[in-house]
C-alpha cells in the first residue's frame, strides 16, 4: 500500500492504472476510521482493481469552528487498518493542496437535496462537502465511488452532483454498519458516555416505531404523518436526547411525500450528550 501526499504523484498512479485497463474504486473519507468505513472498502475491493481511500478532514464542511478543532486524527492506525483490506493507495493530502488559495472560493451547490434537514441545521455544510467531493473526484478520476447510506442525505445530494455535472462515475451507496444493538456506526459515538452509550439505541428503535406506524397509515402523504413525527420526537426526548428532527420524506429528492408516494426515508438527528446522531431507514410502503 502507498500513502501519497502529493497530487502530482497521486494524477500518475491513477493515469499508469488506467492505461493497463484498472478499474479505480475510490472511497473518501475524513479518517478516524470505524466499520462502517472498512465496509465501504470492502465493497470498492468488490467492484474495483484497484482501490483509493482518501483521509482529509475538510475544514469547509464543518459549521462549527469547535467541531474541526476536536475532530480525532489517527492517521497512523487508518493506514495499518486500510492496508489489511489490501488498499491500493491511501491519498491525505493537506488543506493547502486541496484549498490552493486558502479559502473556499469556487464552490459546488446542489439546490434543493441539500437545502432540507441537515443542510438547514448546519448551514453552508452541503457546499463544502460538494466542493471538496468535486475536487477529490477531479484529482482521483475513478471509475466507481462508495458512500455509506447512514448519510442518505449526503449520498443524494453527490449522485445529484454526478449527474448535474456530468462526471462519468458511479455511485455505489452502501448500507449502514450497525453494532449489535442496532446503533450505526460513527465517529461521533466516540463522545457518549457510558451511561449515553446506553441509550443510543433508542435512536434506531425509534426509527422502527415509526415504519410499524407509517405501514399503518399507508402512502397517505406529508400531512397525515405531522403528528407521528412530534410523537416519535418526544419519544426521543424523553429517553434523554434532544432531537432536531425526525421527518419521512420521499426516498428520492427528501421532499415531503404527496399521498401515493411509496418509496419513503425516516431521517432523524439528536443530540445526546455532546454527540449530535444521525440515522435513517428506507422503507416500501404496499
Amino acid at each position: 500500500m502507498k500513502v501519497i501526499n502529493q497530487i502530482s504523484e497521486l494524477q500518475a498512479q491513477v493515469k499508469a492504472w488506467h492505461r493497463q485497463g484498472e478499474v479505480v474504486a475510490f472511497v473518501p473519507t475524513m479518517g478516524n476510521l470505524h466499520g462502517g468505513h472498512f465496509a465501504l472498502v470492502d465493497r470498492a475491493r468488490e467492484m474495483g482493481t484497484k482501490v483509493i481511500v482518501s483521509i482529509f478532514v475538510n475544514p469547509a464542511q464543518f459549521d462549527r469552528k469547535e467541531d474541526l478543532v476536536a475532530y480525532p486524527i489517527t492517521m497512523d492506525a487508518d493506514c495499518e487498518a486500510l492496508e489489511k483490506l489490501q488498499t491500493d493507495v491511501v491519498f491525505a493530502p493537506t488543506a493547502a493542496d486541496i484549498y490552493p488559495t486558502g479559502a473556499l472560493r469556487t464552490k459546488v451547490e446542489v439546490p434543493g437535496i441539500s437545502d432540507v434537514l441537515e443542510g438547514e441545521k448546519r448551514t453552508g455544510h452541503f457546499i463544502g462537502v460538494a466542493t471538496v467531493v468535486s475536487k477529490l473526484f477531479n484529482l482521483v478520476q475513478p471509475d466507481i465511488a462508495i458512500f455509506g447510506e447512514k448519510d442518505f442525505q449526503q449520498l443524494l445530494v453527490i449522485r445529484q452532483m454526478v449527474i448535474d455535472l456530468n462526471m462519468n462515475i458511479q455511485i455505489e451507496g452502501v448500507d449502514a454498519v450497525r453494532d449489535e444493538d442496532g446503533l450505526a456506526k460513527s465517529s461521533r459515538n466516540g463522545y457518549l458516555t457510558a451511561a449515553e452509550r446506553e441509550i443510543a439505541p433508542v435512536l434506531q428503535q425509534t426509527l422502527q416505531d415509526t415504519i410499524s406506524h407509517l405501514k399503518v397509515l399507508g402512502a397517505a402523504g406529508a400531512a397525515s404523518y405531522q403528528d407521528l413525527q412530534q410523537e416519535m420526537m418526544a419519544k426521543l426526548d424523553a429517553a434523554g436526547f434532544r432531537s432536531e428532527y425526525l421527518e419521512v420524506r420521499r426516498n428520492t429528492d427528501l421532499q415531503p411525500p404527496d399521498e401515493g408516494d411509496k418509496g419513503l426515508v425516516i431521517l432523524v438527528s439528536a443530540w445526546l450528550g455532546k454527540a449530535r446522531l444521525i440515522d435513517n431507514v428506507q422503507v416500501l410502503l404496499n
